[in-house]
């Protein structure tokens, strides 16, 4: 009987030939949210190792490059010989973008890569039409030297920034494709280690980098295997920690041509925020640290098979979901914030951040559970994301219930439950001023790919007019963050 190796479970079982992947793959917890009639995607494999044949529902539902990646549909899949897989529903999300927008018509190929501090994603478009034709998408290298980027930074003054650049590079090298134009966007630190630029500025007051400008890149400074004339531009930060994803994500969200005052805030391990409007755009950064991603948690995992995603109250008791069906391993960002909203409903966990009636744990699904350390942790990345959009509204002369619209960047701002998420007070707007806006990086680094006559008024335009305010220096901070560690 041929053997399907399943990845990333580690799991490996006898299947009889011709038999179906749905069935062999239904115990292992894998969904078939349309019951297997081939048109929902949600049952998604792709194949390392081995062949599938393609179907004509899987031409239906993949682009031809998808399928050219291995990937097929588990419910209308038929096991021929051994096979290697790996299962969409156990993959680390890493957000991508799909938006549709105007553009302008192009010669050649470009490729978008938003540069995140834990994920990397790169699209390869065709100029001419706007279309994409290949999503490359990877964890970044980096976080074996630390999940936050002030780890990186310290790992770099040790003597490893020759290392973190090197890793960075090699990575990415793998994803990019012959193309006329690279574009790049990421947080400050991000682009000095790409670039190879010192980070010591930004390990202490007052974080100003020596250079956070444009840079320009030949393929071979880079080592990348793309035709010679390839031009490679990672796009300028805004200040300090307020890298290029903020400024991309303030274009691909038109803050700068709103006429109301509305806000761009990235809940990752750098928390980054942008205010204003088409007259003013006021922007900063926070430390809120990894918790939002489940770091530094005692059973914190990333939103992968067997994390605890949404908790509950239900009838004076927690109700857990857990991604693919799988036996609870731990937790991830979007289930601790549910986790601590729910403790707080039910009078386990009071307004201080202590649990009540002396408890040193709380228990959510054997055998996983949230410690004081844990709701400590996300007090103080909560508290930090508040007191920075606090002091920023109050430099507008306005309050944060006032913004209108707030749009919440990256993978955890799109799956975070905006009820939970208000209750353990790291949002203070009203849920219909609060917007998913997906991956706004990538999304404006495509926008200003696919516009080529616009796109360096466009990022003047946003430079000029963004004002960034260094929160560490502004003398109510301290005063603000305190305030918002307690849970409303």
């Amino acid at each position: 009987m041929p053997l399907v190796d399943l990845a990333p479970l580690g799991a490996r079982l006898e299947v009889e030939r011709g038999a179906s992947l749905e069935s062999a793959l239904a115990p292992y917890g894998v969904e078939f949210p349309c019951g297997g009639a081939g048109v929902c995607r949600g049952c998604r494999v792709r194949v390392i190792e081995g062949r599938i044949a393609i179907t004509p529902e899987m031409q239906e539902v993949f682009s031809a490059a998808e399928l050219a990646a291995g990937w097929r549909l588990a419910c209308c899949s038929r096991v021929e010989g051994p096979l290697k897989l790996e299962i969409a529903q156990w993959e680390t999300p890493i957000l991508s973008d799909d938006s549709q927008f105007a553009f302008e018509p192009a010669e050649g190929l470009g490729i978008a890569i938003d540069l995140g501090t834990t994920t990397l994603v790169a699209q390869r478009l065709d100029l001419a039409t706007g279309e994409v034709l290949a999503v490359e998408t990877a964890l970044n290298p980096q976080t074996e030297w630390g999940a936050d980027v002030m780890s990186r930074v310290q790992y770099a003054l040790a003597g490893g920034a020759a290392e973190l650049t090197a890793a960075i590079r090699r990575t990415l090298a793998h994803m990019v494709k012959p193309a006329r134009l690279v574009l790049l966007a990421g947080n400050t630190v991000m682009h000095h280690l790409f670039c190879g630029i010192d980070v010591e500025p930004l390990a202490h007051a007052p974080f100003q980098p020596a250079d956070h400008g444009k840079r320009v890149f030949t393929p071979a400074e880079l080592g990348w295997d793309l035709p010679t004339d390839t031009s490679i531009r990672f796009l300028p930060c805004l200040g300090s920690f307020v890298g290029s994803d903020i400024l991309a994500g303030i274009l691909a969200t038109g803050i700068a041509e709103s006429a109301e005052i509305a806000a761009l805030v990235d809940l990752g391990t750098n928390g980054e925020i942008a205010m204003g409007n088409c007259e003013r755009i006021l922007c900063a950064s926070t430390a809120a640290g990894p918790a939002f991603e489940a770091g530094r948690i005692r059973k914190g995992m990333r939103a992968a098979s067997g994390a605890i995603s949404h908790v509950a109250a239900r009838n004076g008791s927690l109700e857990c979901r857990v991604i693919g069906d799988a036996p609870p391993r731990g937790i991830c960002g979007s289930g601790l914030v549910d986790a601590a909203a729910a403790g707080l409903d039910l009078g386990r966990i009071l307004p201080n951040g202590r649990f009540a009636n002396g408890a040193r744990e709380m228990a959510l699904v054997p055998p996983v559970a949230i410690t004081q350390a844990d709701v400590r942790e996300l007090q103080l990345a909560k508290g930090a994301i508040a007191a920075g959009l606090r002091i920023l509204a109050d430099r507008w002369g306005a309050r944060v219930e006032d913004i209108r619209k707030i749009h919440l960047a990256g993978a955890f701002g799109n799956y975070v439950n905006i009820e939970s998420a208000r209750r353990i007070g790291l949002l203070e707007a009203e849920p219909s001023c609060i917007f998913p806006a997906g991956n706004t990086s990538l999304r404006g680094v495509k926008m200003a790919l696919l516009a080529p006559s616009r796109r360096d008024a466009w990022i003047g335009g946003i430079h000029v007019r963004a004002e960034h305010v260094p929160l560490a220096a502004d003398l109510k901070f301290q005063e603000t963050f305190v305030d918002c560690l307690a849970f409303p």
